[in-house]
């Protein structure tokens, strides 16, 4: 039962500090008691004690021998299923995981009346212990009551000492690397002020002498909260933003599940621009914060599991400017498949390693595969949709992110009119003098507002950040021009899109295409500061990526049947090549 699985000593305090949540508690402390001891030629501080103290209800003596003993509980039973209790195995498992000595003393009528019990693996091992023993009435120890200050009319106090496999050895590091995982698995409590986390490092010989002392903050990694323990200045704002647009920010699924119908919500979020702003941003507080909190968050019950990291990219630095936090209720335990210390969702967890388009082969679809699921009584039927959903949108919101840092980096480079742009817009006047019409001129009567609008909209739903957006359309409409020329990571393999919107013509080149690496990144990285050696390479480099798109269009003719699809692949190749001199002699 040591070996029981949790990660260090901060997932082992959060099972006491669930059972303090589960029972109604308000404030909750965690006290770490250090003694000067020595070791090697030096005395060091080092940790002896472990408590948690609560405002909670209380237990009776027949509750607190039950919480003692090694799967047995008051939460068991199916209805009485609904919060973040369990298994019945929080307090012993996780306090023998860190401790060779646990002791509870809990009141439900005043400090003075708290009852009293314990384990002892010593005590076991001798058999000197065969069982929990009955809870008898016994004063609280003084020193809890000088360090303690959340002691009300009803409460539980848990002590752990001969701390044996506790890795951190001191109570500010104990505080130090709890308060982010604490922080975010309560956070909804916390932000909600449902419940305040004080946590204390203290002397045991010098009870007054305070080591370390601070509250618990929210840490959210969707980073939608405010008030939080990110650094500023998103310590007091939000630093994402929630998705909009087609794809909404809060998306529930409803699971069928032992004849009853369950909802599962999952949440996508997204760095602000503004987070994103200057030199390697990653590298800056708010940055390294985010970079700890990387993953899919998987909530039950308003408390976290656990960060998924099996569908984070480990090499991008651009995986913390992201968020999904996938929220259900304790009904769905089983079809999650949370393991018994609730450090994980089993089930869950091996879908999420599941390539689910790899399955979807041959024209087969979702419900199908549902189906196959169901017929090999695999229990993770249900959850393919919350997957399949997380993949897609995923997809989105890296290539938005890849659109902040690219607008970052070349700026001002982007957003002034280039001469081609010009060149375009006068070319095409001449044209529509000739009667030439397009799709894009009948909406060149609307209002200017409709129009950038419009414009703004189209960008920002191809991938384009919002501020390049707007930035973009206003520079469009304002210069009288007929082309907005930008760059996204498009979800297609055409090199460019094409899209008439609000009287202008938008072609977005695909930054995800091998074309634009060869041809137009190739060009633009850093042609200020090369040498004319590297200059000559990259020109070399272009021209032989020109040769082959133009090959691969020679190839794309070549494949077509004869007849009226290889006649009009011609045609379109005259045609374009006729409008592509009017343009180019332009430019001359």
């Amino acid at each position: 039962m040591r070996d029981n699985g949790y990660k260090n000593a901060a997932y082992a305090i959060a099972e006491l500090m669930d059972n303090a949540i589960q029972a109604g508690a308000t404030q909750v402390e965690l006290l770490c008691g250090e003694r000067k001891e020595l070791v090697g030629q030096r005395k060091r501080s080092r940790i002896q004690q472990i408590a948690v103290l609560d405002d909670g209800r209380g237990m009776s003596p027949s509750v607190l021998r039950l919480a003692l003993q090694f799967g047995n509980g008051t939460y068991l039973d199916e209805d009485k299923h609904t919060g973040i209790g369990r298994f019945g195995m929080g307090l012993p498992s996780s306090s023998v995981s860190q401790c060779e000595r646990v002791d509870v003393w809990s009141w439900q009528n005043g400090i003075e009346n708290a009852l009293y019990t314990w384990l002892d693996l010593e005590e076991i091992r001798a058999k000197r212990l065969t069982e929990v023993p009955d809870p008898k009435p016994q004063e609280i120890p003084e020193i809890w009551q000088k360090v303690g200050k959340s002691f009300g009319k009803t409460g539980t106090l848990v002590v752990w000492s001969q701390i044996d496999r506790c890795i951190w050895k001191t109570g500010a590091a104990i505080i130090d690397n709890s308060e982010l995982i604490i922080g975010r698995m309560y956070r909804k409590f916390l932000e909600s002020n449902q419940v305040a986390i004080r946590m204390l490092s203290f002397d045991l010989d010098y009870p007054e002498t305070t080591l370390v002392e601070k509250y618990a903050l929210p840490n959210d990694p969707g980073y939608l909260v405010a008030e939080t323990s990110c650094a500023a200045p998103f310590d007091k704002t939000p630093m994402f933003q929630p998705w909009e647009g087609e794809n909404a920010f809060e998306w529930v699924c409803p699971i069928e599940f032992r004849d009853k119908t369950h909802h599962v919500t999952v949440r996508f979020s997204y760095a602000k621009e503004e987070a994103r702003v200057g030199q390697n941003p990653g590298s800056l507080p708010h940055g390294q914060h985010a970079a700890k909190n990387v993953g899919i968050s998987v909530v039950r019950a308003g408390r976290e599991l656990e960060l998924d990291q099996t569908l984070v990219i480990k090499y991008d630095p651009t995986e913390r400017w992201w968020g999904i936090e996938v929220d259900f209720p304790p009904s769905l335990d089983d079809l999650f498949g949370v393991t018994n210390n609730k450090q994980s969702a089993r089930n869950f967890a091996e879908l999420v390693k599941l390539d689910i388009e790899s399955l979807l082969k041959n024209g087969k679809t979702i419900n199908q595969l549902k189906d196959e699921f169901q017929e090999d009584e695999d229990p993770r039927g249900p959850l393919l949709d919350i997957i399949q959903k997380i993949d897609s949108q995923l997809n989105i919101i890296r290539r938005l992110v890849k659109a902040q840092t690219k607008g970052n980096r070349s700026n001002n480079k982007r957003h002034a009119t280039s001469v081609a742009e010009e060149v375009a817009t006068y070319a095409t006047t001449e044209r529509k003098k000739e009667g030439h019409v397009g799709e894009s001129d009948k909406d060149e009567s609307q209002p200017q507002e409709i129009r950038q609008t419009e414009i703004t909209k189209t960008l920002t739903e191809q991938g384009v950040t919002e501020t390049q957006a707007q930035e973009l359309a206003a520079r469009t409409i304002n210069d009288g021009l007929k082309y907005t020329f930008a760059e996204a990571d498009l979800e297609t393999s055409a090199f460019f899109s094409v899209k008439p919107r609000g009287g202008a013509i938008i072609v977005t080149l695909n930054t995800s295409h091998p074309a634009y690496e060869k041809l137009v990144e190739v060009m633009e990285k850093d042609v200020d500061n090369v040498d004319a050696d590297t200059l000559r390479t990259r020109l070399s480099n272009s021209l032989e990526g020109l040769k082959l798109l133009l090959m691969a269009w020679a190839r794309y003719e070549d494949e077509q049947p004869d007849g009226k699809r290889r006649l009009a692949a011609q045609d379109t190749r005259v045609d374009w090549g006729r409008i592509a001199r009017q343009f180019l002699e332009l430019e001359e």
